[in-house]
C-alpha cells in the first residue's frame, strides 16, 4: 500500500484531530487500567459505534431531502454531495462539528449511566477508535487502493455496489452483519440499477 495515502488520511484536519484525541483517551485509559470493566466499556464504544455506522447511514443520511433548507444543507454536506461526488477528498470523512459534539452527548449519556469518568473515558475511547477504523475503510474505498486482505476487497467492491448499484442497500462500511440482520443485503445481481444512487436529492420527486 503507497505511503502517501496513509500521508492524505492522517494529515487530514478532521482524521487528525480526532486521531490526537483518540491518543489522548487510549493513553488515559491505559494510565488507568485497573479493571477489565475498562476494557469491557472500550470494546462496548467499538460496539456502538459500529451499530451507529448503519443506523445513522441509513435512516438519518438517506432520508429523504428535508423541506427545511438548513436540515437540507447538513444532509448535503454529511451525506448527499458524497454520493454525488463519490471520490472527492473532504466529502469522505465525517466533518468534527457533527462528530466532536455527538461523541460529547453520548459520552454524558454514558457518564451518568457508568458515574465513573474513567470508564466512560474508556467508551469513548473505543467510540473514536472505531470512528478512525470506518473513516479508514471508507477512505481505502474510494481511493485507487487494493485492500491488503481478500475481506477488506470484498467489503470495498460491497460499498461500491451501494453508491454505484443502488443506495438501498450495503448500508455497512466496516461489515456486513447489520446488513444480514436488517435485511438490506442482497445479491447485487438481484438488485436493480437504482436511478437515484448518485443524486438523494431526487429521492423525494
Amino acid at each position: 500500500m503507497k505511503l502517501k495515502y496513509f500521508k492524505e488520511y492522517f494529515s487530514y484536519p478532521d482524521i487528525l484531530i480526532m486521531s490526537c484525541l483518540f491518543l489522548i483517551s487510549f493513553g488515559y485509559m491505559v494510565l488507568n487500567f485497573n479493571s477489565i470493566i475498562i476494557l469491557g466499556a472500550f470494546i462496548l464504544g467499538m460496539i456502538m459505534y459500529s451499530l451507529a455506522e448503519y443506523l445513522i447511514h441509513r435512516f438519518v443520511f438517506h432520508l429523504k431531502p428535508p423541506k427545511n433548507a438548513f436540515l437540507l444543507k447538513m444532509l448535503k454536506r454529511l451525506h448527499y454531495d458524497h454520493h454525488a461526488n463519490p471520490n472527492e477528498l473532504h466529502l469522505l470523512f465525517l466533518p468534527l462539528w457533527y462528530s466532536v459534539p455527538n461523541i460529547a452527548v453520548v459520552g454524558i449519556i454514558f457518564y451518568f449511566v457508568s458515574s465513573s469518568f474513567v470508564i466512560t473515558n474508556a467508551f469513548i475511547a473505543g467510540v473514536i477508535f472505531f470512528l478512525l477504523f470506518y473513516e479508514w475503510k471508507h477512505y481505502i474505498a474510494h481511493r485507487p487502493l487494493q485492500p491488503i486482505s481478500p475481506w477488506g476487497r470484498w467489503m470495498k467492491k460491497v460499498h461500491l455496489w451501494h453508491h454505484f448499484k443502488n443506495e438501498n442497500y450495503w448500508y455497512g462500511v466496516t461489515n456486513p452483519a447489520y446488513d444480514f440482520l436488517m435485511g438490506t443485503f442482497k445479491n447485487q445481481k438481484d438488485v436493480d440499477q437504482s436511478k437515484t444512487a448518485k443524486n438523494l436529492e431526487k429521492r423525494g420527486d
